[in-house]
């Protein structure tokens, strides 16, 4: 029986590789919001993050949200990605 293959993602914040499921992706909306995703399902092009503040402290402070969704970002969407995150990880 053929082992099913693990899908694999980069985080924009330190860059490793990982598996998908232990990761959050960040979605740019068809309209250009931009927030979490914790399901893995809304619509959008999407990036991928651990679930770490550092991380994304990392993927603010180096441009990589900016860069990978091909437009500017203000520290309002920052901000609420960090709430988020922390929702999250209660």
């Amino acid at each position: 029986m053929k082992q099913k293959k693990i899908p694999m993602r980069m985080c924009i914040g330190c860059r490793e590789m990982k598996e998908k499921r232990q990761m959050l992706r960040i979605v740019r909306s068809p309209e250009g919001e931009i927030s979490l995703d914790p399901t893995g399902k809304k619509a959008g092009r999407g990036a991928y993050i651990c679930h770490s503040r550092e991380c994304l402290g990392k993927a603010i402070r180096q441009h990589q949200i900016e860069r990978t969704f091909e437009c500017k970002v203000a520290d309002e969407v920052h901000e609420a990605l960090q709430k988020e995150l922390d929702a999250i990880d209660g």
